[in-house]
C-alpha cells in the first residue's frame, strides 16, 4: 500500500469538489494562499471557456492542518462550485427533483459519454459527463499544491511550459537545458497567455486558437513539465509498480484529454542510435558523478539519476465542439448531432499546470517512500544521512584495493 495517497470526489456542476490526502507527515508548513495561487494559474489561458468567468476557485481546508502546519492526519480540502446555484435542481441528490432537468441523449465523439453510459447502464449522459469533466482537475491542482509545498523543504522545484498548440510548434531540445534554463523558461511562461516562453511561437499559438474559435472547433497541443533538485534514488528497478517513470506516466495519462506521455526525449529516442542519446557519465573533483546531457529525462531503470526529471505530454482537442459532430440519439437510435456543453476551445496552458501538480505529487510520493517518517524533521534527518552517504561514496571501494 502506498505511503502517500489521495482521493477526489465531486461533479462538475455539483456543490463542489472534495479531496482527501493521506500520508503527509506532520510539521509541513502549508499556505492556503499558495494553494489558491495554483488554482488561479489553472484557470488562466487563452482559449478557456465561459465557465472560467463564473468560477473563482478558492480552497477551504477542512482538516489535517492547524495553525499553518500539517498534523500528520488526513488533510481534507474543499472547493466550492459557484455554478451550483444554477444547477441545484439538475444535480440535487434528493429524489424529489428527479425529472426536473431534461436528459442528455446525444453522446459526443471522443468523450466518455457513450462508453460510460453503457458501462454503468445509465439513461442520462449527464450521469457520466459530470464526473468525467476536467473540472475534477481543480482539486488535483490543490492537492498538487500541497505536494509542492512539501517538496520546497528539500529545494525541489516544479515548472512547465507549452511547446505546441495544434499545427504551431516550438522545437526545443530539453536534453541540453540546465536547471537554470528550465526555470527561466517556466518563469517566462507565466507572462504568456498560452504559457509559451517564446514570443514568436506565442503569436503563432494564439493565431491557431483564434482560427479554431472562428471555425467552431477545438485544438490540442503539447507541454513540458519538469522537476529540478530531485535526488538520486527515487523509485526502483526491482518491481514494475515501483518505477518512478511508470508512476509519472500513469499520473499524466490520468489527466483528462492527455493521450501521450514521454519521459525525456521519449519518441525521439526511437529514431536515434544509442551512441547519440545515452547520457555519458563523468566524475568530477568534488567526487560526484554527473552527466552533460539529459536525453533520459532524469530517470534510468525506473530510478531518478539526479538530473532534472523532464516529462512531455500531448493533449487531444477537446471533444465538445460548438459545431457538433455526427452522433446517435441513445433512445431513438436515429442520427443526430452530438450534444453541446459549455466548454473550452483550448486548455493546453491549463493542462500544463495540472501536469505540474501531477508531477509534484509523484515526486513527493517517491520521496516519502524513500525517506519516510512521521514528521518533517524525521524525514530531513533521513534525507541528510542518505545525502552524506551518496556524497562520500565510502562503500565504493574495490574489493582488491586497500586504503
Amino acid at each position: 500500500m502506498p505511503m502517500l495517497r489521495f482521493l477526489t470526489a465531486g461533479e462538475s456542476h455539483g456543490k463542489g469538489l472534495t479531496g482527501i490526502i493521506e500520508g503527509i507527515p506532520a510539521g509541513i508548513p502549508i499556505s492556503k494562499e499558495e494553494i489558491n495561487k495554483e488554482l488561479k494559474r489553472r484557470q488562466q489561458g487563452y482559449g478557456r471557456g465561459g465557465r472560467m468567468k463564473i468560477e473563482s476557485d478558492e480552497v477551504e481546508i477542512v482538516s489535517g492542518i492547524r495553525w499553518g502546519k500539517t498534523l500528520g492526519s488526513p488533510i481534507t480540502l474543499f472547493i466550492k462550485n459557484r455554478d451550483w446555484e444554477n444547477w441545484e435542481k439538475a444535480m440535487n441528490s434528493d429524489k424529489i427533483f428527479e425529472g426536473t432537468h431534461p436528459p442528455v441523449t446525444r453522446p459526443r465523439p471522443g468523450h466518455a459519454d457513450l462508453a460510460g453510459l453503457l458501462k454503468y447502464q445509465h439513461s442520462d449522459i449527464r450521469n457520466v459527463l459530470e464526473r468525467s469533466s476536467a473540472r475534477e482537475t481543480a482539486m488535483r491542482v490543490a492537492i498538487g499544491a500541497v505536494a509542492k509545498q512539501f517538496l520546497t523543504n528539500f529545494d525541489i522545484k516544479i515548472g512547465s511550459f507549452v511547446t505546441r498548440i495544434g499545427s504551431g510548434e516550438k522545437e526545443i531540445e530539453t536534453a541540453y537545458l540546465s536547471e537554470k534554463e528550465l526555470l527561466e523558461l517556466s518563469v517566462l511562461a507565466e507572462t504568456s497567455s498560452v504559457r509559451c516562453p517564446w514570443k514568436d511561437a506565442e503569436a503563432e499559438f494564439i493565431k491557431v486558437i483564434e482560427q479554431a474559435i472562428k471555425n467552431g472547433d477545438t485544438v490540442g497541443g503539447c507541454f513540458t513539465v519538469f522537476a529540478i533538485g530531485v535526488p538520486v534514488g527515487l523509485g526502483s528497478h526491482v518491481h514494475w509498480d515501483r518505477k518512478l517513470d511508470s508512476k509519472i506516466a500513469m499520473g499524466m495519462m490520468s489527466i483528462q484529454a492527455i493521450k501521450a506521455v514521454e519521459i525525456g526525449d521519449g519518441v525521439l529516442l526511437g529514431k536515434k542510435y544509442g551512441s547519440e542519446v545515452m547520457d555519458e557519465i563523468f566524475y568530477n573533483k568534488n567526487k560526484q558523478f554527473y552527466r552533460k546531457t539529459n536525453h533520459m529525462g532524469g530517470i534510468e531503470g525506473g530510478i531518478s539519476n539526479g538530473m532534472p526529471v523532464i516529462v512531455k505530454a500531448t493533449m487531444k482537442p477537446i471533444p465538445t465542439l460548438r459545431k457538433p459532430l455526427n452522433s446517435v440519439d441513445i433512445f431513438t437510435k436515429e442520427s443526430s448531432l452530438a450534444s453541446y456543453e459549455r466548454s473550452d476551445v483550448c486548455a493546453v496552458p491549463a493542462a500544463s499546470i495540472i501536469g505540474e501538480a501531477v508531477l509534484a505529487w509523484h515526486i513527493a510520493e517517491a520521496f516519502i517512500e524513500k525517506f519516510g517518517g512521521d514528521s518533517l524533521e524525521e524525514i530531513r534527518a533521513n534525507f541528510s544521512s542518505y545525502y552524506k552517504q551518496i556524497m562520500k561514496n565510502k562503500w565504493l571501494k574495490h574489493p582488491t584495493i586497500k586504503d
